[in-house]
């Protein structure tokens, strides 16, 4: 397993001493090493972000498909609803036939699993004195000595000891990264998807179990994690929840809270044009349609006798 990650680790770790030698011509080639590798493993965070725009994109596509097939899914669980069989299979077809995918909202996080254990490797191995990667020499004793509010980056909250300052830093980011997880998944959940109804709704049902279960496995698991690995994954949970805002705001799906309240807001200002109008009949909004025009009989002329 380690000599298929290996690219993966020298990857990483590269990433991290680039934004390291950088952040050295801001603030001085040898101060402020532990300001440096902090800031360099948020660079890491922000550069994947930026990588796995068009996987996000995908997956609002792919959420955005779900929600119009609502309809066709209930049909299907009320016609199979004795044959769970059948029901999986037409279910599979249905998503098949319009190209979409019920896990879609899981691509992000599993895109980053390899980048989350190759860096959760590389920091361990400066715990260890074992690198990874091009971390070596200088370096590597640099990185050993970096710390994050007191607390070393490359020790965790089960083998820190008797370290009090690391672990409150620890647990302190463990709750954060537990938090912001949440608050992730409900603000898609309140604001970004249309009202459903809870029964044997399979999009609603993944939905809620990513909104109480994710938080507790990153808080259990969180106490083996290094403080590098926690300062990466609070830090992109902080860019999902800005991202997630942005597009819940300016793009919202039809049907949900944040669409109609864009709606409202439109119309008090007089922008409420046509493809809006389309948009709030989809998600059940009345508006009028506009009375077809009459088509116009020509005349004809009075001949002259």
């Amino acid at each position: 397993m380690g000599n298929i990650l290996k690219p993966l680790y020298y990857a990483v770790s590269w990433v991290i001493v680039t934004f390291h030698s950088i952040l050295g011509a801001v603030f001085g080639k040898n101060s402020h090493e532990s300001i440096k590798w902090s800031l360099s493993i948020i660079g890491l965070v922000i550069l994947i972000r930026i990588i796995l725009i068009p996987l996000f994109v995908k997956q609002i596509k792919s959420q955005r498909a779900l929600t119009a097939l609502q309809p066709h899914m209930k049909a299907i669980q009320k016609k199979y609803k004795d044959d769970r069989q059948k029901q999986s299979e037409e279910m599979m077809k249905l998503y098949k036939e319009h190209k979409t995918n019920p896990l879609a909202s899981c691509f992000p996080i599993i895109a980053q699993a390899p980048i989350f254990f190759a860096l959760f490797t590389v920091l361990n191995g400066i715990a260890h004195n074992h690198p990874h990667g091009v971390l070596k020499g200088d370096l590597l004793i640099s990185a050993q000595n970096a710390k994050f509010f007191g607390a070393d980056l490359s020790s965790s909250f089960l083998s820190t000891g008797t370290n009090t300052q690391t672990k409150i830093v620890t647990i302190l980011l463990i709750a954060f990264m537990s938090l912001t997880t949440f608050t992730t998944q409900r603000q898609l959940m309140v604001k970004g998807m249309p009202k459903m109804d809870s029964s044997n709704n399979m999009m609603l049902q993944q939905q809620k179990i990513m909104l109480y279960v994710f938080p507790v496995i990153f808080a259990v698991s969180g106490v083996n994690f290094p403080v590098g690995v926690l300062i990466y994954w609070s830090t992109t949970n902080l860019w999902t929840l800005g991202q997630q805002f942005y597009v819940i705001k300016r793009n919202p799906t039809p049907g949900s809270p944040a669409y109609e309240e864009l709606q409202a807001k439109r119309k008090a200002k007089g922008e409420f044009s046509a493809t809006d109008a389309l948009g709030a009949i989809e998600s059940e909004i009345p508006v009028e349609a506009p009375k077809p025009a009459q088509r116009q009989q020509p005349k004809k002329g009075k001949k002259k006798k």
